[in-house]
């Protein structure tokens, strides 16, 4: 078959290259700059972008070979092979990253959660009147705390927020307490509402750890 790539977009596409084009699907924009392909910059358009992947998979090969000029259809082929090898373990290293990335933070989150000055905060926040009365019961503690915590030996400090919730409202709650001769206290603790942005300074309730 004569050579046709590069001739635009009237040009024939030989059957054996216009099938699903792996690089085009994973590495799209990048993919279509380096192959002549510039529609492929339509993945910078919000919505168009979630589509636009399947697209370049489908019809990649054949804009391909139709913009950019190709020594054979062998050389195009090798090249595409390249690409879908790159896009593969480009895709895979992103995909092990991610969720590397999210077991970290679950396992910050964890590590949080059943920490001392955390409980310890939780309870005060369960056992005030003034949060349960805007919340009412079963009251519900946010899953995502955040803030900081330091403790070295029998002193530490603690500056948390996290959300409550309950049947008859919600918000959060920020607090401070120290840590003096292994035992916790409240030294500030306030509820914000959600919605009306109040805030409401709560007599501290310590308990034991």
């Amino acid at each position: 078959m004569e050579n046709t790539s590069g001739q635009g977009k009237s040009a024939a596409v030989p059957p054996e290259i216009d099938r699903w084009n792996w690089g085009a699907f994973f590495l799209n924009w990048i993919w279509g700059i380096a192959n002549n392909t510039l529609i492929a910059l339509l993945m910078f358009v919000p919505l168009v972008n979630l589509v636009m992947p399947f697209v370049l998979g489908a019809k990649g090969s054949a804009w391909a070979w139709r913009n950019k000029q190709w020594e054979s259809i062998e050389q195009f082929k090798s090249v595409q092979r390249v690409w879908a090898i790159v896009g593969v373990v480009v895709c895979g290293a992103m995909a092990a990253f991610a969720v590397m990335f999210a077991a970290i933070f679950f396992a910050i989150i964890l590590a949080f959660q059943h920490s001392e000055a955390y409980k310890f905060s939780v309870s005060a926040v369960v056992a005030n009147a003034q949060v349960v009365q805007l919340t009412g019961k079963p009251m519900t503690i946010g899953f995502l705390p955040s803030g900081e915590i330091n403790e070295s030996g029998s002193k530490g400090s603690a500056s948390l927020s996290f959300d409550v919730q309950g049947p008859n409202g919600k918000g959060t709650v920020y607090l401070k307490a120290t840590k003096d001769m292994g035992q916790w206290k409240i030294d500030r603790m306030v509820l914000e509402e959600e919605g009306t942005k109040r805030r409401i300074d709560l007599v501290p309730n310590p308990a034991s750890p």
